[in-house]
C-alpha cells in the first residue's frame, strides 16, 4: 500500500536474470490502462510509470527539480522499506536451492512473516482447541 502499512500483491518472479522493466512490459496488459505507478530511474521511458527527474549529464538539477524529486521519494520510501523487509530473508537475493516449485510458497510465507512483524496481519483473537491438534 502507498504508506507501507501492508503488502497487497506479491509476484514470485521468474527464474534467471530479468529486469523489472522487462517484466512490467510483458505484463502491462494485466493492468488498467489508466492506472499509474511510481518507479525509480530504471523505469524511465514508460508512460504509465512516474519517475524522478534524472540529472542531465555534466549538468545539475534545478532547485525545483530537486524539490520535486524529494517529494517523489518521500512517497516511495515506504514501498522501498517493505521491499527491504522481504529481502532481509535473502530468498529473493540468493540462489534458491530448494525445489523450484516451492519458491512461490516460500515467498508467500516470508511476506506473511513481514506482515506479522509490521502488524498488518489480522490474527483471530481466539484459537480453537481443534486447530491446536
Amino acid at each position: 500500500m502507498p504508506d507501507g502499512r501492508d503488502i497487497v500483491d506479491v509476484v514470485a518472479g521468474e527464474p534467471g536474470p530479468k529486469s523489472d522493466i522487462t517484466m512490467f512490459r510483458e505484463n502491462r496488459d494485466n493492468f488498467d490502462p489508466k492506472q499509474s505507478f511510481k518507479g525509480d530511474l530504471g523505469y524511465i521511458g514508460e508512460d504509465l510509470i512516474d519517475t524522478p527527474i534524472k540529472k542531465p549529464r555534466n549538468k545539475e538539477l534545478t532547485t525545483d527539480q530537486k524539490k520535486s524529486n524529494k517529494e517523489f521519494s518521500s512517497k516511495r520510501i515506504f514501498v522501498e522499506h517493505r521491499i527491504r523487509s522481504v529481502k532481509i530473508f535473502r530468498v529473493v537475493q540468493d540462489r534458491f536451492r530448494l525445489n523450484p516449485k516451492k519458491y512461490e510458497q516460500v515467498i508467500w510465507t516470508i511476506c506473511g512473516l513481514v506482515r506479522l512483524r509490521i502488524r498488518a496481519l489480522i490474527l483471530p483473537l481466539k484459537i480453537s482447541a481443534m486447530s491446536l491438534g
